[in-house]
Protein backbone atom coordinates (compact mmCIF):
# COMPACT_ATOMS: atom_id res chain seq x y z
CA UNK A 1 0.00 0.00 0.00
CA UNK A 2 1.33 3.41 -0.90
CA UNK A 3 0.47 6.28 1.54
CA UNK A 4 1.04 9.65 1.59
CA UNK A 5 4.26 11.27 3.64
CA UNK A 6 2.59 13.88 5.74
CA UNK A 7 5.56 14.55 7.62
CA UNK A 8 5.81 18.07 8.95
CA UNK A 9 9.76 18.65 10.07
CA UNK A 10 10.75 15.81 11.06
CA UNK A 11 13.94 13.72 12.48
CA UNK A 12 15.13 11.35 9.40
CA UNK A 13 17.70 8.80 9.16
CA UNK A 14 20.49 8.31 6.14
CA UNK A 15 18.82 4.82 5.81
CA UNK A 16 15.46 5.74 6.17
CA UNK A 17 13.00 8.49 6.46
CA UNK A 18 10.78 8.96 9.04
CA UNK A 19 7.51 9.10 7.98
CA UNK A 20 4.57 10.26 10.27
CA UNK A 21 1.02 8.87 9.07
CA UNK A 22 -1.76 11.60 10.56
CA UNK A 23 -5.68 11.05 10.60
CA UNK A 24 -6.28 11.82 6.77
CA UNK A 25 -4.68 8.38 6.51
CA UNK A 26 -6.54 6.71 8.63
CA UNK A 27 -8.60 5.05 6.33
CA UNK A 28 -6.30 3.92 4.21
CA UNK A 29 -4.76 2.28 7.70
CA UNK A 30 -8.14 1.01 8.98
CA UNK A 31 -8.52 -1.03 5.73
CA UNK A 32 -5.59 -2.72 6.16
CA UNK A 33 -6.59 -3.80 9.53
CA UNK A 34 -9.62 -5.22 7.94
CA UNK A 35 -12.01 -2.36 9.58
CA UNK A 36 -15.66 -2.26 7.72
CA UNK A 37 -16.62 1.25 6.05
CA UNK A 38 -19.16 1.99 9.15
CA UNK A 39 -15.91 1.06 11.43
CA UNK A 40 -13.45 3.31 9.62
CA UNK A 41 -15.70 6.33 9.68
CA UNK A 42 -16.82 5.69 13.19
CA UNK A 43 -12.64 5.27 14.20
CA UNK A 44 -12.16 8.82 12.05
CA UNK A 45 -14.62 10.48 13.95
CA UNK A 46 -13.06 9.34 17.46
CA UNK A 47 -9.65 11.20 15.58
CA UNK A 48 -11.58 14.51 15.43
CA UNK A 49 -11.39 14.23 19.49
CA UNK A 50 -7.91 12.30 20.32
CA UNK A 51 -4.84 13.06 18.44
CA UNK A 52 -3.99 10.73 15.92
CA UNK A 53 -0.07 10.16 14.39
CA UNK A 54 2.32 7.11 13.59
CA UNK A 55 4.82 6.50 11.78
CA UNK A 56 6.64 4.07 9.11
CA UNK A 57 8.40 2.43 12.24
CA UNK A 58 5.51 1.44 14.14
CA UNK A 59 3.15 0.48 11.67
CA UNK A 60 5.83 -1.80 9.43
CA UNK A 61 8.28 -3.42 12.56
CA UNK A 62 6.03 -3.27 15.73
CA UNK A 63 2.35 -3.97 14.34
CA UNK A 64 1.27 -7.71 13.87
CA UNK A 65 -1.04 -6.48 10.75
CA UNK A 66 -2.64 -10.54 10.70
CA UNK A 67 -3.60 -9.64 14.67
CA UNK A 68 -5.30 -6.28 13.77
CA UNK A 69 -6.99 -4.16 14.83
CA UNK A 70 -6.61 -6.89 17.94
CA UNK A 71 -3.03 -6.53 18.25
CA UNK A 72 -2.29 -4.54 20.92
CA UNK A 73 0.64 -2.37 19.40
CA UNK A 74 -2.05 -1.55 17.28
CA UNK A 75 -4.81 -0.73 20.08
CA UNK A 76 -1.83 1.20 21.08
CA UNK A 77 -1.38 3.90 18.88
CA UNK A 78 -5.20 3.79 16.26
CA UNK A 79 -8.47 5.43 17.73
CA UNK A 80 -10.69 2.93 18.27
CA UNK A 81 -14.78 3.57 18.41
CA UNK A 82 -15.75 2.52 21.49
CA UNK A 83 -12.98 5.15 23.32
CA UNK A 84 -15.66 7.73 23.29
CA UNK A 85 -19.61 7.52 24.29
CA UNK A 86 -21.37 6.29 21.69
CA UNK A 87 -23.48 8.90 20.86
CA UNK A 88 -20.81 11.43 20.50
CA UNK A 89 -19.16 8.94 17.98
CA UNK A 90 -22.42 9.29 16.43
CA UNK A 91 -22.69 12.74 16.55
CA UNK A 92 -19.36 13.26 15.26
CA UNK A 93 -19.40 10.41 12.61
CA UNK A 94 -22.82 12.29 11.07
CA UNK A 95 -20.58 15.26 10.32
CA UNK A 96 -17.83 14.28 8.76
CA UNK A 97 -20.81 11.76 7.08
CA UNK A 98 -22.15 15.05 5.45
CA UNK A 99 -19.00 16.46 5.13
CA UNK A 100 -19.93 19.34 7.52
CA UNK A 101 -17.56 22.53 7.66
CA UNK A 102 -14.12 22.27 9.41
CA UNK A 103 -15.52 24.73 11.89
CA UNK A 104 -18.41 22.47 13.35
CA UNK A 105 -17.03 19.69 13.34
CA UNK A 106 -13.86 21.45 15.80
CA UNK A 107 -16.81 22.77 17.93
CA UNK A 108 -18.14 19.29 18.27
CA UNK A 109 -14.85 17.76 19.34
CA UNK A 110 -14.23 20.90 21.93
CA UNK A 111 -16.92 19.82 24.00
CA UNK A 112 -16.60 16.32 23.80
CA UNK A 113 -12.67 17.09 25.07
CA UNK A 114 -14.07 19.70 27.65
CA UNK A 115 -15.93 16.28 29.24
CA UNK A 116 -12.72 14.15 29.11
CA UNK A 117 -10.77 16.53 32.11
CA UNK A 118 -8.10 17.60 29.68
CA UNK A 119 -5.48 18.52 32.88
CA UNK A 120 -6.07 15.83 35.67
CA UNK A 121 -4.36 16.20 39.24
CA UNK A 122 -4.30 19.44 39.29
CA UNK A 123 -1.82 20.45 36.26
CA UNK A 124 -3.18 24.25 35.32
CA UNK A 125 -4.73 25.56 38.78
CA UNK A 126 -2.18 23.77 41.38
CA UNK A 127 0.81 23.02 39.76
CA UNK A 128 1.70 26.30 38.03
CA UNK A 129 3.37 28.65 40.10
CA UNK A 130 4.07 32.52 40.04
CA UNK A 131 6.97 34.04 39.69
CA UNK A 132 7.95 38.08 38.90
CA UNK A 133 5.23 39.47 37.90
CA UNK A 134 3.11 36.47 36.01
CA UNK A 135 3.52 32.40 35.49
CA UNK A 136 6.16 31.13 33.47
CA UNK A 137 5.25 29.31 30.43
CA UNK A 138 5.42 26.09 30.03
CA UNK A 139 6.87 25.40 33.86
CA UNK A 140 5.38 23.18 36.89
CA UNK A 141 6.17 23.01 40.43
CA UNK A 142 4.23 20.07 42.27
CA UNK A 143 6.67 18.94 44.20
CA UNK A 144 9.28 20.61 46.06
CA UNK A 145 12.42 19.08 44.62
CA UNK A 146 11.41 18.65 41.29
CA UNK A 147 10.45 20.88 38.45
CA UNK A 148 9.00 19.93 35.08
CA UNK A 149 9.35 22.14 31.77
CA UNK A 150 7.91 21.62 28.55
CA UNK A 151 10.30 22.96 25.63
CA UNK A 152 7.71 24.44 23.30
CA UNK A 153 9.80 23.04 19.97
CA UNK A 154 9.36 19.41 22.08
CA UNK A 155 4.99 19.48 22.43
CA UNK A 156 4.63 16.66 20.02
CA UNK A 157 6.13 12.73 19.84
CA UNK A 158 6.77 10.20 16.66
CA UNK A 159 3.36 8.33 17.48
CA UNK A 160 0.89 9.30 19.90
CA UNK A 161 -0.14 6.39 22.49
CA UNK A 162 -3.86 6.08 22.96
CA UNK A 163 -3.87 6.02 26.08
CA UNK A 164 -1.88 9.25 26.58
CA UNK A 165 -2.75 11.72 29.24
CA UNK A 166 -1.14 14.52 27.47
CA UNK A 167 -3.11 14.49 24.65
CA UNK A 168 -4.44 17.32 25.24
CA UNK A 169 -1.05 18.95 23.86
CA UNK A 170 -1.76 17.69 20.77
CA UNK A 171 -5.08 18.46 19.84
CA UNK A 172 -4.50 22.06 18.25
CA UNK A 173 -6.09 23.67 21.39
CA UNK A 174 -3.61 26.65 22.32
CA UNK A 175 -6.13 27.17 25.55
CA UNK A 176 -4.88 23.33 26.53
CA UNK A 177 -1.58 23.34 25.29
CA UNK A 178 1.72 23.84 27.95
CA UNK A 179 4.85 24.92 26.40
CA UNK A 180 7.51 27.11 27.12
CA UNK A 181 10.84 28.71 25.31
CA UNK A 182 12.67 30.77 27.51
CA UNK A 183 15.28 28.70 29.31
CA UNK A 184 16.71 31.86 30.73
CA UNK A 185 13.71 31.94 32.86
CA UNK A 186 13.76 28.63 33.38
CA UNK A 187 17.36 28.92 34.97
CA UNK A 188 16.25 31.85 36.51
CA UNK A 189 13.63 30.48 38.09
CA UNK A 190 15.79 27.73 39.52
CA UNK A 191 18.17 29.73 41.06
CA UNK A 192 14.89 31.64 43.28
CA UNK A 193 14.11 28.29 44.10
CA UNK A 194 17.26 26.24 46.03
CA UNK A 195 14.97 23.83 46.96
CA UNK A 196 15.20 21.89 43.67
CA UNK A 197 16.98 19.33 42.73
CA UNK A 198 15.54 17.87 39.45
CA UNK A 199 14.19 19.34 36.44
CA UNK A 200 11.84 16.84 34.14
CA UNK A 201 12.15 18.13 30.35
CA UNK A 202 8.49 16.51 29.38
CA UNK A 203 6.40 16.98 26.69
CA UNK A 204 5.12 15.69 24.19
CA UNK A 205 8.55 14.25 23.93
CA UNK A 206 11.89 16.01 24.53
CA UNK A 207 13.36 13.86 21.87
CA UNK A 208 11.28 15.14 19.11
CA UNK A 209 13.78 18.05 19.32
CA UNK A 210 16.89 18.27 17.68
CA UNK A 211 19.99 18.41 19.05
CA UNK A 212 20.84 22.12 18.76
CA UNK A 213 17.16 22.94 20.31
CA UNK A 214 17.42 20.24 22.87
CA UNK A 215 21.27 21.77 23.58
CA UNK A 216 19.48 25.62 24.49
CA UNK A 217 17.37 24.17 27.17
CA UNK A 218 20.19 22.14 28.72
CA UNK A 219 23.29 23.65 28.48
CA UNK A 220 21.87 26.85 30.79
CA UNK A 221 21.29 24.36 33.62
CA UNK A 222 24.77 22.40 33.43
CA UNK A 223 26.68 24.82 36.08
CA UNK A 224 23.53 25.23 38.28
CA UNK A 225 25.20 23.43 41.56
CA UNK A 226 21.87 22.76 43.32
CA UNK A 227 20.71 20.52 40.52
CA UNK A 228 21.72 16.85 40.96
CA UNK A 229 19.78 15.39 38.06
CA UNK A 230 18.67 16.35 34.48
CA UNK A 231 15.58 13.66 33.59
CA UNK A 232 14.51 13.41 29.97
CA UNK A 233 11.14 11.52 29.45
CA UNK A 234 10.66 9.86 26.13
CA UNK A 235 8.81 7.43 24.26
CA UNK A 236 11.64 7.70 21.10
CA UNK A 237 13.52 4.21 22.29
CA UNK A 238 10.48 2.61 21.55
CA UNK A 239 9.03 4.53 18.38
CA UNK A 240 11.94 6.09 16.63
CA UNK A 241 15.62 4.40 18.44
CA UNK A 242 17.17 5.74 15.01
CA UNK A 243 16.95 8.92 16.73
CA UNK A 244 20.00 7.28 18.63
CA UNK A 245 21.74 5.26 15.52
CA UNK A 246 21.24 6.83 12.60
CA UNK A 247 19.88 10.15 12.65
CA UNK A 248 21.72 12.78 11.57
CA UNK A 249 22.17 14.35 14.77
CA UNK A 250 22.60 11.26 16.52
CA UNK A 251 26.14 11.59 17.10
CA UNK A 252 25.87 14.93 18.52
CA UNK A 253 22.71 14.18 20.62
CA UNK A 254 24.88 11.57 22.51
CA UNK A 255 27.87 14.06 22.58
CA UNK A 256 25.04 15.88 24.80
CA UNK A 257 24.37 13.53 26.85
CA UNK A 258 27.89 13.04 27.98
CA UNK A 259 28.27 16.73 28.52
CA UNK A 260 25.88 16.29 30.89
CA UNK A 261 27.34 13.27 32.62
CA UNK A 262 30.49 15.20 32.68
CA UNK A 263 28.92 17.93 34.19
CA UNK A 264 28.48 15.90 37.21
CA UNK A 265 24.69 15.60 37.21
CA UNK A 266 22.93 12.42 36.47
CA UNK A 267 21.46 11.96 33.31
CA UNK A 268 18.20 10.02 33.82
CA UNK A 269 16.63 8.78 30.61
CA UNK A 270 12.88 7.98 31.31
CA UNK A 271 12.18 5.77 28.97
CA UNK A 272 8.49 4.67 28.12
CA UNK A 273 8.26 0.82 26.78
CA UNK A 274 3.89 -0.40 27.20
CA UNK A 275 4.61 -3.86 25.43
CA UNK A 276 7.54 -6.37 25.09
CA UNK A 277 7.53 -6.29 21.40
CA UNK A 278 8.99 -2.69 21.69
CA UNK A 279 12.03 -4.09 23.18
CA UNK A 280 12.38 -6.56 20.22
CA UNK A 281 14.16 -4.93 17.15
CA UNK A 282 17.66 -4.92 17.43
CA UNK A 283 18.17 -0.93 16.61
CA UNK A 284 16.48 -0.67 19.92
CA UNK A 285 19.02 -2.85 21.68
CA UNK A 286 21.95 -0.64 19.71
CA UNK A 287 20.30 2.88 20.72
CA UNK A 288 19.84 1.84 24.26
CA UNK A 289 23.88 1.08 24.32
CA UNK A 290 24.82 3.70 22.38
CA UNK A 291 22.98 6.21 25.18
CA UNK A 292 24.40 3.94 28.05
CA UNK A 293 27.82 4.50 26.89
CA UNK A 294 27.68 8.34 27.59
CA UNK A 295 27.10 7.81 31.08
CA UNK A 296 23.29 8.10 31.33
CA UNK A 297 21.12 6.24 33.44
CA UNK A 298 17.89 4.65 31.31
CA UNK A 299 14.99 4.00 33.80
CA UNK A 300 11.76 3.01 32.08
CA UNK A 301 8.38 3.07 33.13
CA UNK A 302 4.63 2.29 31.47
CA UNK A 303 0.95 2.38 32.62
CA UNK A 304 -0.86 -0.35 33.07
CA UNK A 305 -3.56 -0.15 29.90
CA UNK A 306 -6.73 -2.66 29.37
CA UNK A 307 -6.41 -4.37 26.18
CA UNK A 308 -2.54 -3.50 25.34
CA UNK A 309 -0.61 -4.61 28.86
CA UNK A 310 -3.26 -6.02 31.56
CA UNK A 311 -1.38 -9.30 31.70
CA UNK A 312 1.67 -10.17 34.33
CA UNK A 313 3.51 -11.92 31.86
CA UNK A 314 3.94 -9.02 29.89
CA UNK A 315 5.57 -6.85 32.90
CA UNK A 316 7.48 -10.11 33.56
CA UNK A 317 9.11 -9.97 30.23
CA UNK A 318 9.81 -6.66 29.95
CA UNK A 319 10.99 -6.19 33.17
CA UNK A 320 13.43 -8.76 32.72
CA UNK A 321 14.38 -7.72 29.44
CA UNK A 322 14.51 -4.53 30.30
CA UNK A 323 17.33 -5.48 33.15
CA UNK A 324 19.61 -7.99 30.81
CA UNK A 325 19.72 -4.84 28.21
CA UNK A 326 21.30 -2.44 31.48
CA UNK A 327 17.95 -0.14 32.24
CA UNK A 328 16.43 0.18 35.47
CA UNK A 329 12.63 -0.75 35.51
CA UNK A 330 11.34 2.18 37.62
CA UNK A 331 7.17 2.50 37.47
CA UNK A 332 4.15 0.82 36.66
CA UNK A 333 1.47 3.68 36.44
CA UNK A 334 -2.04 3.64 36.98
CA UNK A 335 -4.25 4.81 34.22
CA UNK A 336 -4.58 8.50 34.57
CA UNK A 337 -8.23 10.17 34.85
CA UNK A 338 -8.55 11.72 31.78
CA UNK A 339 -9.21 11.30 28.24
CA UNK A 340 -10.69 7.42 27.09
CA UNK A 341 -9.60 6.82 30.27
CA UNK A 342 -13.34 4.45 30.96
CA UNK A 343 -11.79 2.42 28.08
CA UNK A 344 -8.29 1.76 29.43
CA UNK A 345 -8.37 1.95 32.89
CA UNK A 346 -7.93 -1.74 34.85
CA UNK A 347 -9.35 -1.43 38.33
CA UNK A 348 -6.86 -0.86 41.25
CA UNK A 349 -7.30 -4.52 43.06
CA UNK A 350 -6.41 -6.47 39.21
CA UNK A 351 -3.59 -3.51 39.03
CA UNK A 352 -1.96 -4.43 42.24
CA UNK A 353 -2.69 -8.44 41.68
CA UNK A 354 -1.12 -7.61 38.03
CA UNK A 355 1.57 -6.16 39.75
CA UNK A 356 2.88 -8.64 42.42
CA UNK A 357 2.46 -11.62 40.02
CA UNK A 358 5.08 -9.74 38.00
CA UNK A 359 7.00 -8.68 40.57
CA UNK A 360 7.37 -11.99 42.56
CA UNK A 361 8.91 -13.59 39.48
CA UNK A 362 11.46 -11.99 38.65
CA UNK A 363 15.26 -11.37 40.34
CA UNK A 364 16.21 -8.84 42.89
CA UNK A 365 17.94 -6.50 40.12
CA UNK A 366 14.11 -5.84 38.32
CA UNK A 367 12.46 -5.35 41.62
CA UNK A 368 13.82 -1.23 41.75
CA UNK A 369 10.23 -1.03 39.94
CA UNK A 370 7.71 0.27 41.98
CA UNK A 371 4.06 0.47 41.56
CA UNK A 372 0.75 0.20 41.07
CA UNK A 373 1.81 4.29 41.23
CA UNK A 374 -1.25 6.91 40.68
CA UNK A 375 0.23 10.18 39.82
CA UNK A 376 -3.12 12.04 41.40
CA UNK A 377 -3.92 16.04 42.64
CA UNK A 378 -2.74 15.32 46.23
CA UNK A 379 0.75 13.31 45.10
CA UNK A 380 1.67 10.05 43.62
CA UNK A 381 -0.01 7.16 46.15
CA UNK A 382 1.41 3.62 45.18
CA UNK A 383 -1.23 0.87 45.95
CA UNK A 384 1.17 -1.58 48.65
CA UNK A 385 -1.46 -4.12 48.90
CA UNK A 386 -4.84 -5.84 49.84
CA UNK A 387 -5.49 -7.17 53.44
CA UNK A 388 -7.59 -7.48 55.98
CA UNK A 389 -7.25 -5.31 59.42
CA UNK A 390 -9.56 -5.49 62.33
CA UNK A 391 -11.84 -7.46 60.06
CA UNK A 392 -12.20 -5.04 57.72
CA UNK A 393 -10.60 -5.56 53.92
CA UNK A 394 -8.63 -2.60 52.76
CA UNK A 395 -6.48 -1.31 50.41
CA UNK A 396 -2.53 -0.46 51.86
CA UNK A 397 -0.79 2.97 50.07
CA UNK A 398 1.57 5.04 51.13
CA UNK A 399 2.50 8.66 49.56
CA UNK A 400 5.81 7.91 46.77
CA UNK A 401 5.53 11.71 46.53
CA UNK A 402 3.19 14.44 48.23
CA UNK A 403 2.04 18.21 47.73
CA UNK A 404 2.80 18.02 51.40
CA UNK A 405 6.04 16.30 51.68
CA UNK A 406 5.38 15.47 55.52
CA UNK A 407 3.46 12.66 54.18
CA UNK A 408 5.70 11.10 51.88
CA UNK A 409 6.08 7.54 52.68
CA UNK A 410 3.60 7.43 55.71
CA UNK A 411 1.23 4.71 55.11
CA UNK A 412 -2.83 4.62 55.03
CA UNK A 413 -5.40 2.90 54.16
CA UNK A 414 -8.80 2.91 52.23
CA UNK A 415 -11.57 0.74 51.96
CA UNK A 416 -11.59 -2.35 49.54
CA UNK A 417 -13.53 -1.43 46.71
CA UNK A 418 -13.41 -3.95 43.72
CA UNK A 419 -14.80 -1.57 41.39
CA UNK A 420 -12.20 1.35 41.59
CA UNK A 421 -9.80 2.61 39.60
CA UNK A 422 -8.71 5.67 40.94
CA UNK A 423 -7.85 7.77 44.17
CA UNK A 424 -10.76 9.77 43.90
CA UNK A 425 -12.86 6.32 43.91
CA UNK A 426 -11.64 5.37 47.44
CA UNK A 427 -13.05 6.10 50.55
CA UNK A 428 -10.65 6.29 53.67
CA UNK A 429 -10.60 3.29 56.37
CA UNK A 430 -10.24 3.45 59.84
CA UNK A 431 -10.79 7.66 59.38
CA UNK A 432 -13.47 9.73 58.85
CA UNK A 433 -11.22 11.52 55.89
CA UNK A 434 -7.74 10.53 54.17
CA UNK A 435 -4.57 12.73 55.99
CA UNK A 436 -4.24 15.00 53.12
CA UNK A 437 -7.88 15.80 53.41
CA UNK A 438 -7.32 17.05 57.42
CA UNK A 439 -6.43 20.49 58.43
CA UNK A 440 -3.05 21.10 58.21
CA UNK A 441 -1.24 21.50 61.74
CA UNK A 442 1.84 23.79 62.91
CA UNK A 443 5.01 22.07 61.46
CA UNK A 444 3.66 20.55 58.38
CA UNK A 445 5.83 20.56 55.52
CA UNK A 446 6.23 23.45 53.68
CA UNK A 447 4.91 22.83 50.44
CA UNK A 448 4.27 25.77 48.08
CA UNK A 449 1.28 24.62 46.79
CA UNK A 450 -2.33 24.39 48.52
CA UNK A 451 -3.01 20.88 50.03
CA UNK A 452 -6.66 19.49 48.12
Amino acid sequence: MTLVNDAAPAPQSPGRKFRAFTAKHLDELTARAGLSEQERLETRAVATVLPFRTNAYVIEELIDWSAAPDDPIYRLVFPMADMLPAQDVAELAGLLRREAPKAEIDAAAHKVRMRLNPHPAGQMELNIPSFGDGKIPGLQHKYDETVLYFPKQGQTCHAYCTYCFRWAQFVGEPDLKMAGDDSHQLRDYLLAHPEVTSVLFTGGDAMIMGEPVLRRYVEPLLDLEQLESIRIGTKSLAYWPQKFVTDPDADAMLGLFEQVVESGKNLAFMAHFTHPRELEPLVVTEAVRRIRDTGAVIRTQAPLIRTINDDPDAWKSMWRTQTRMGMVPYYMFVERDTGPQDYFAVPLARAYEIFQTAYKDVAGLSRTVRGPSMSATPGKVCVDGVLELFGEKVFALHFIQCRDSDLVGKPFFAKYDPEAVWLDDLKPAFADRFPWQGPRTEGSGASRLPVV
